[in-house]
């Protein structure tokens, strides 16, 4: 589903419950409490005003309260809606601007910025809002189990600061590293590092690559010890000052992983925390996975979003 089909399909908060409903219960209503099924009330509540205090007017102000769409269980009395436990519960934001930003992030292949999503969604005096909406749909943008078959890796650095005529070259222990896995016609996973020691390294490609797996890589000794150690005779590598491939044996495919994810850096977003990182290693990995299932990827999505717990905004600026 393309940006033109969202907006198209989802104009109003019942179009975008209903799709909730579908990708939550595809089997029919259940309660979150008991697990009863048949026995299901469904309830609209009244559009009303509530007064709140407004931090940033010092004072109390009224605020309305759009209706909402609930649901109570009849078996044990229990009221929710196709929100709670989800990503969207407590969100202040309509549910129409949460799936046309998901659909603006899906659709650009070398990510987006919040800037610019604000403007999207008419929200450019909402910046801190749109960013954390953003960061919350990286979230839910998460691969599961191990690499097969033939595995690349390698590693690259992000540099804060591209080096410059009259500047001195920034050592590589002071940039941000990220590891790269991606399994031959299969998935991909980048994952933010401290170095590119073996200590460090070793754990990450036993959590993620598979054991009777063949891992391709350049002559980097900290591969070489880890191949004799982990991978006995599936370990291959390829000497990059001479030649960048031999046959089948390249890392070529993780390269041109790492270049969508250095242009989206240095190109859309200019400058990303080392503590944000892992989440836009996340969201790049995520769509290169689903590049052949484009149609697909929006309900993937959507149902990552059911699926996270909510994350806070203290705990995300921690």
């Amino acid at each position: 589903m393309n940006l033109i089909e969202v907006v198209s399909k989802f104009r109003t908060e019942a179009d975008c419950l209903d799709y909730l409903e579908s990708v939550r219960w595809p089997h029919g209503l259940c309660c979150l409490n008991c697990g009863v099924m048949d026995r299901i009330s469904k309830f609209t509540t009244n559009e009303t005003t509530r007064e709140r205090y407004s931090k940033k007017l010092r004072r109390t102000v009224e605020v309305k309260v759009p209706s909402r769409r609930l649901y109570q269980c009849l078996e044990c009395g229990h009221q929710f809606s196709a929100t709670t436990g989800t990503v969207f519960h407590d969100s202040h934001l309509p549910l129409v601007k949460w799936f046309m930003a998901v659909g603006l992030i899906i659709e650009a292949k070398k990510g987006i910025s919040a800037k610019q999503v604000a403007r999207h969604l008419g929200m450019e005096s909402s910046y801190k809002t749109v960013w954390f909406l953003c960061h919350r749909i990286r979230k839910a943008m998460k691969d599961g189990g191990l690499l097969t078959g033939t595995v690349e890796v390698d590693e690259t650095y992000l540099t804060p600061k591209k080096p410059r005529k009259g500047k001195p070259y920034v050592k590589k222990q002071s940039r941000d590293v990220v590891l790269g896995m991606v399994e031959r016609g299969g998935k991909l996973r980048m994952v933010p590092i401290k170095d590119a020691k073996l200590s460090i390294i070793e754990p990450v490609l036993d959590k993620h690559i598979s054991p009777e797996a063949t891992i391709h890589t350049d002559e980097h000794p900290t591969y070489f010890i880890i191949g004799q150690r982990k991978f006995p005779g599936r370990h291959r590598a390829i000497n990059h000052s001479r030649t960048y491939a031999i046959g089948d044996l390249h890392t070529n495919t993780i390269e041109n992983a790492f270049s969508l994810l250095k242009r989206g850096i240095y190109g859309t977003f200019h400058k990303v925390s080392i503590k944000h990182l892992e989440r836009y290693c996340e969201e790049f990995s995520y769509r290169f996975n689903r590049r052949d299932s484009q149609k697909q990827l929006f309900a993937a999505t959507i149902k990552g979003l059911v699926n996270e717990t909510a994350l806070p905004f203290k705990t995300l600026t921690a």
